[in-house]
């Protein structure tokens, strides 16, 4: 499979080297690195897929391109559109044309993510009570800098993304019945921290992101029936620990096992190989959980604007 590379960022620099001798030309209308700044102009017979690392604005204009044209599209998330329709009608269209259209979401290959994910499905834990997600990192000032991205929702969009597609990918088809429980620009134009919830459902959850947090991190704590897990910190921050504990009946200290990874991240190549496998076995184009994703962050982003223009 060949590859061309849109969107010469930071996202952009990764994509192109995990593609490795698949990568033939890069596209960005403003990077003087880039081979082409027109994906028009590059030669649709030199190439079979592309790797869409673009700010959301021009998403749908060039998945159509792609897609119009038999070529097969990762696009990095979240799939933003001005509407739901836009993305059903992405969908229908590559459906008909054959062509895979995948929205990259590189967290669900982390390998923590994978275990908590097989160890809520087993059923070892018994019924799920309650999820909590914390993720931050310290880019608010490098956001604010940038005038593309601090904007609209701010974090909610970048990083709520990632932690509602992992509920998603965790605990299936679940309600989409999230409210803001708060949104701050502490430094930045747009939310640099936004605290979300689901309390419609079981399990209960709850979602923390933030720009403000200096030293990167994540945590997850998962609260069932018959035990605990928790993941704590991401591989590639590392070291990264994933805790399992059972439950002693009445009360007591549980036994606890624990696996901790001090590796690089894995997760670029290990999707990239994903992607290549959808195209190879001719998978059919699935945007349901975009879909999901576009309606819930649409709303809530619509909720976090309001909110902290009422506190500028």
């Amino acid at each position: 499979m060949r590859v061309i590379v849109a969107g010469l960022g930071v996202q952009g620099h990764k994509r192109r080297r995990f593609a490795g001798p698949d990568f033939v030309v890069t596209v960005d209308p403003f990077n003087p690195e880039a081979d082409f700044r027109d994906i028009a102009d590059v030669p649709l017979d030199s190439y079979d897929a592309v790797l869409a690392c673009i700010p959301d604005e021009p998403k749908v204009e060039m998945l159509r391109f792609c897609i119009e044209n038999g070529k097969h599209v990762l696009v990095e998330k979240p799939l933003w559109a001005p509407s739901d329709e836009d993305i059903v009608a992405l969908e229908t269209a590559a459906k008909a044309r054959g062509v895979v259209l995948y929205t990259a979401y590189n967290h669900r290959f982390e390998p923590h993510y994978v275990r908590m994910r097989d160890l809520i499905a087993s059923g070892e834990l018994g019924e799920i009570y309650s999820c909590r997600m914390f993720y931050g990192n310290g880019t608010a000032r490098l956001v604010r800098d940038s005038v593309w991205r601090d904007q609209g929702a701010g974090v909610l969009p970048d990083l709520g993304s990632h932690l509602l597609d992992t509920c998603r990918f965790w605990f299936g088809d679940i309600s989409d019945d999230f409210k803001l429980i708060g949104a701050h620009a502490f430094e930045n134009r747009a939310a640099d921290h936004v605290v979300i919830g689901n309390e419609a459902m079981r399990p209960r959850i709850e979602l923390e992101m933030t720009l403000l947090m200096w030293r990167n991190h994540f945590t997850c704590d998962i609260l069932a029936e018959k035990g605990t897990a928790h993941i704590r910190s991401l591989c590639k921050w590392g070291p990264s620990t994933f805790t399992k504990r059972m439950r002693v009946l009445p009360s007591g200290r549980p036994p606890e096992e624990e696996i901790t990874l001090v590796q690089e991240d894995p997760t670029w190549a290990v999707e990239y190989a994903h992607f290549k496998r959808l195209v190879e076995d001719a998978a059919t184009t699935d945007l349901s959980t975009a879909l999901w994703l576009h309606r819930v962050l649409k709303r809530l982003g619509a909720d976090a604007e309001r909110q902290t223009a009422e506190q500028a």
